[in-house]
């Protein structure tokens, strides 16, 4: 029997780039609480770490034959963590940019107030047209949007398949882009949005 624990890195990773499962799973027992805790010390949030590092793992499997390394593979590991961790930080200060942005576009003589109301205007509208829909669509539509279940989890809850759910859903967003295409426009003009 193989033990994995007694390979070197290079060891782990010729085996990895032949497609054995065992040596990806030697690297990521190897490998995870570190680059974890090197993707948490950068981002300081918990979730955010093991997202970086689950999708830093994730790539590594799915394109283990393009591997070549020209260093070792924890300096690798390292380099990929902090990178996609920079990447992480470089969206949320550009998130957070656009939000300052937007609350900025807020006139002056139109108060808060007045904003929130049209919001709440368009959103009892947006939802009349979502409970318009088909029932299963709707159904569908509202655990993919408003308790943001995945595909997959919403297939296994309704008893249909992934396909079906990918359907509802664009289906539903078609749908929803027409009806609400004209009222957006016509809120916009008349609404002074």
């Amino acid at each position: 029997m193989i033990t994995y624990s007694k390979f070197s890195d290079t060891e782990l990773t010729e085996s990895l780039r032949l497609g054995d499962a065992m040596a990806f799973t030697e690297i990521y027992e190897r490998f995870f609480g570190v680059l974890y805790q090197h993707a948490l010390h950068r981002l300081k949030d918990e979730a955010a770490a093991k997202d970086v590092v689950q999708g830093l793992f994730e790539t590594l499997w799915f394109k283990r034959n393009e591997i070549l390394l020209k260093t070792s593979l924890t300096n690798y590991l390292y380099t990929a963590v902090r990178n996609r961790a920079l990447k992480v930080i470089a969206h949320q200060n550009v998130t957070a940019a656009y939000a300052e942005k937007q609350i900025s576009f807020v006139r002056p003589d139109e108060g808060l107030t007045d904003h929130r109301i049209r919001e709440r205007q368009l959103a009892a509208i947006i939802e009349k047209e979502v409970q318009s829909l088909p029932p299963k669509m709707k159904e569908v539509f509202e655990l993919s949007r408003k308790n943001n279940y995945t595909h997959k989890e919403i297939a296994a809850q309704l008893g249909i398949t992934e396909q079906s759910v990918r359907s509802h859903v664009k289906n539903a967003l078609k749908i929803l882009r027409v009806k609400l295409g004209f009222v957006l426009y016509f809120f916009m003009l008349f609404g002074g949005f």
